[in-house]
């Protein structure tokens, strides 16, 4: 028994030092932390950036941004578009960078509202990013293309389940069977299928509201467990709209993303070529459109397939300030029941600039661990 011990405590302090510098600290134990913490360096947050000073369409694949292939140890994830931006240089190439490097990217590379930018990113990096050290993975997995890929390769990063990457998504599985995190043929020719149905050959919002659904309803008849309450219900439609938002040319601003575009995108991590970004910031425009032809209320399946169940607590589109309400005092406070000091601290810091990104929107701030 005495040999036990020693081996696993051996094991539990290998596990510590290894402990990534963008590793998520969330939902570990007080001892976890209190072993973790002191072999972090711990950064200052940089404040969000603000919106773009130049925010017309211009050409974003340029020379300055060159799309390279993997090396081994780069980490991508289920968000095709923070893929390409790593791919091309406007993120770090390893796919680890500070929310305020994010915020950045997704502005000069999409032209993302800065609002929405600062909003979803630190909603990520609460979630799934190392407050202490200020660095967010944008997957995923250590991916793979050298002689000698990282092994084993590890699962973290944007796919936390349930929140941004979650249930019913359009490219990849869900949790429930297993890999939720690499893109899923099959279903990427159900993207295919639905965009030349329903789409002349393009994704578009019609393409979008019918594969949304579809979606839906095939997680409630194959998954028992199906979850599509705040913040995935959120985060779901406004996966279906931000390819249109984002992903068409700018030369075009016509809200129809070609099959060629679409590929390049999901399948490459890449910029078709000649990219040009849209003009203006945009958002998720759209999700009312997708929305209404399939309204449903959150819910999910309760333990056996076709079982949905409305689910009264869960924000809605009518309900906007309740997600962010659930999101800081039950998400966040279920992750960080009691912290202290530079967690603490770290905590409060990006709470705040998480709230900068909808206090035009009439929310009440909330202050979970205080104000100081």
């Amino acid at each position: 028994m005495k040999a036990f011990a020693v081996l696993s405590a051996l094991a539990f302090a290998a596990r510590v030092s290894a402990f990534p510098a963008y590793g998520s600290l969330a939902g570990l134990s007080q001892r976890d932390l209190d072993l973790i913490i002191p072999t972090l360096q711990i950064r200052e947050p940089q404040a969000p950036p603000g919106p773009l000073g130049d925010n017309s369409t211009k050409l974003v694949n340029d020379a300055a941004h060159p799309w390279q292939p993997l090396q081994p140890g780069d980490i991508r994830g289920p968000c095709p578009g923070l893929n390409t931006l790593a791919s091309h240089g406007y993120l770090p190439r390893n796919g680890v960078a500070s929310p305020a490097q994010i915020i950045t990217a997704v502005q000069e590379g999409f032209n993302m509202e800065n609002g929405l930018a600062v909003f979803v990113t630190y909603a990520a990096h609460l979630v799934d990013g190392n407050l202490i050290t200020d660095l967010l993975s944008i997957g995923g997995k250590s991916d793979l293309t050298g002689p000698d890929p990282p092994a084993p390769a590890t699962v973290g990063g944007l796919n936390t389940h349930a929140v941004f990457e979650g249930d019913a998504s359009m490219t990849r599985g869900d949790a429930f069977f297993g890999n939720n995190h690499d893109l899923n043929t099959t279903l990427w020719n159900q993207f295919v299928d639905f965009s030349n149905r329903f789409g002349a050959g393009n994704y578009n919002l019609t393409v979008a509201a019918e594969l949304r659904h579809q979606r839906i309803q095939e997680s409630i008849a194959t998954n028992p467990n199906f979850s599509f309450v705040s913040p995935r219900y959120f985060t779901a439609f406004a996966e279906s709209v931000f390819p249109i938002s984002f992903f068409v040319d700018g030369r075009k601003n016509d809200s129809q993303l070609d099959l060629a575009a679409a590929s390049s995108f999901f399948l490459n991590s890449s910029f078709p070529p000649d990219f040009f970004r849209p003009d203006g910031p945009h958002g998720a425009d759209g999700i009312d459109q997708v929305f209404a032809p399939y309204p449903i209320q959150p819910g999910g399946n309760v333990g056996e397939i076709n079982s949905y169940t409305f689910d009264p607590t869960s924000a809605d589109f009518s309900t906007f300030c309740l997600l962010y309400e659930n999101f800081v005092n039950h998400t966040i406070g279920g992750l960080y029941p009691e912290p202290t000091g530079a967690l603490r601290q770290a905590l409060n810091t990006n709470l705040e600039f998480f709230y900068q990104g909808i206090k035009d929107d009439g929310c009440t701030q909330l202050f979970p661990y205080g104000k100081d």
